[in-house]
């Protein structure tokens, strides 16, 4: 049934209501999703309107496959999710940039990001320039 899914285009960010149309859910079942699986962090922001990122979306895609399609309790699926996440960290590993650095941004950075402390600003902009080298250094080997 995921085939029957609507591509997700190209953007930032997703409101709850495309995140919904996107993947046949409800918003007020991704509310529910979001109390249950930890991984499931969409960013909040005034009013506290929630914004989904891809790869949350492609989350949410899963998840619904874990409860939908294959049959899972949430308790099962969420220990699926946790399973799944820990053999993705496992199986990447950063190629190093010119610079010698490993490009990696520390999840709890992220996190911090969605909190407004000025501390927390100083890390993620080191850590979007270290992606934006990052990202500079692959165009290059295109080129």
């Amino acid at each position: 049934m995921e085939n029957s899914l609507p591509p997700i285009p190209a953007k930032r960010y997703f409101t709850i209501g495309e995140v919904g149309e996107l993947c046949s859910v409800k918003p007020h079942v991704l509310r529910y999703w979001e109390q249950e699986f930890t991984q499931l962090r969409p960013m909040k922001r005034r009013g506290n309107r929630r914004y989904y990122q891809h790869h949350e979306v492609l989350m949410i895609r899963r998840i619904r496959g874990l409860l939908y399609e294959q049959g899972f309790t949430i308790s099962g699926a969420r220990n699926k999710m946790l399973e799944i996440v820990a053999e993705e960290r496992q199986s990447k590993s950063a190629p190093p940039s010119d610079d010698g650095l490993a490009f990696s941004v520390p999840e709890q950075a992220l996190e911090s990001a969605l909190d407004d402390q000025p501390e927390s600003h100083a890390f993620v902009s080191q850590a979007v320039r270290l992606e934006l080298l990052h990202i500079r250094d692959l165009l290059a080997e295109v080129d």
